[in-house]
């Protein structure tokens, strides 16, 4: 076999969803003739589960020219790094990358965006976080299916609960009653915000989503001052009254240096379960808009759902995945171009340099 040929081959093959290469990720790390066929091992900065399938095909029509009849032995994994994150701001242990989630305004289904999308990016092979920063409305442990959990302890620290898709939750919600209110002023909000991220014994996680509550005060500044971000989501419905906040969030993100990877429009269209009738009841394209004004991605367009609202008040969001291919195909295609803008930022080397001590 000329290997040098079958690089060459390999370095072309489209990635499925991507307009990218092999190539151009530099993802073929080793190809070697063996006595049993040609084997090709493949490692991606992005989870590729639910496309390995197609990738595969793809390397076999590609090689199969090269290879005659000899049999192609093809791996494929993951290496997700720790990418860069605002200056002066460390990483966390145990954490690679933060993917803010926010909207500047309540009710536009931020919190449901944050589990789904959560829950896509578990299933395409990622190890996975969420943590709760809604500190007044704490939703995650019911969307996520775990309501009654409560953390456990380890050498002064507290073990996120996992939830059935192997997502690592943290939440206030599982410290405090549920019935009660959380009657804090911006101080202790921004302490507690601190203690759940940072006295969490988070179990290598590539991807920690943080659900944001609505408006850009304490919770937010914190976020941007002490908490190492990678990238943001911003949510909206498409109506302008929810626009006009969503822009607020754009714009708070913009000041304090943390990019934002797309624009995810809820509740987009209204779909009738009976005669299948379809009308823009908030309005239409307004996130498109503001995703063309942002020259940033549109994530994706979701409807108004039942699914999605029953799946999210019975903790049922991996079922909902599974059973609607449609609704998990947006969600999935959202979280794979988060992957691929958190993959395409600059690597974070900060826990490579040594201490410098003056003295």
């Amino acid at each position: 076999m000329n290997i040098s040929a079958i690089q060459t081959a390999l370095d072309a093959v489209q990635i499925p969803l991507t307009g990218r290469t092999l190539g151009s990720e530099k993802a073929v790390a080793d190809v070697s003739e063996q006595a049993d066929g040609l084997h090709v091992r493949l490692r991606f900065g992005f989870p590729v589960h639910h496309i390995g399938a197609d990738i595969a095909n793809r390397v076999q029509e590609a090689l199969i020219a090269h290879t005659g009849d000899a049999a192609i032995h093809l791996s494929i994994d993951t290496d997700i790094a720790t990418h860069k994150v605002q200056p002066g701001v460390s990483t966390i242990k145990g954490v690679k990358n933060i993917i803010a989630v926010a909207s500047g305004k309540g009710g536009v289904g931020k919190s449901t965006t944050t589990a789904n999308l959560a829950t896509a990016m578990a299933r395409m092979g990622a190890r996975v976080g969420v943590l709760d920063a809604d500190l007044y409305g704490p939703s995650q442990p019911t969307m996520l299916g775990v309501p009654a959990a409560k953390p456990d302890q380890h050498n002064q620290k507290l073990i996120p609960v996992e939830a059935e898709s192997g997502i690592q939750v943290m939440s206030i919600g599982f410290l405090v009653d549920t019935d009660q209110a959380v009657v804090w002023r911006g101080p202790m909000l921004s302490q507690a915000l601190q203690q759940l991220l940072f006295q969490s014994e988070w179990n290598d996680i590539d991807y920690l989503f943080i659900d944001l509550p609505p408006g850009t005060g304490d919770i937010q500044l914190t976020l941007s001052q002490k908490i190492p971000v990678t990238g943001s989501v911003v949510v909206t419905t498409p109506q302008d009254i929810a626009l006009i906040d969503a822009r607020k969030a754009v714009d708070m993100f913009h000041k304090v240096n943390i990019p934002i990877f797309g624009v995810l429009e809820n509740m987009s269209v209204h779909i009738c379960s009976n005669c299948g009738h379809s009308e823009a009841i908030f309005g239409s394209e307004g996130g498109k808009d503001l995703a063309a004004r942002l020259s940033v991605p549109l994530l994706g367009q979701l409807p108004l759902s039942l699914p999605v609202r029953e799946a999210m008040d019975s903790g049922t969001a991996l079922q909902l995945l599974e059973e609607h291919p449609a609704i998990a195909d947006i969600y999935t295609q959202a979280a794979f171009q988060v992957a691929l803008a958190v993959a395409d930022k600059g690597r974070d080397f900060s826990s490579r340099f040594p201490k410098i001590v003056v003295e």
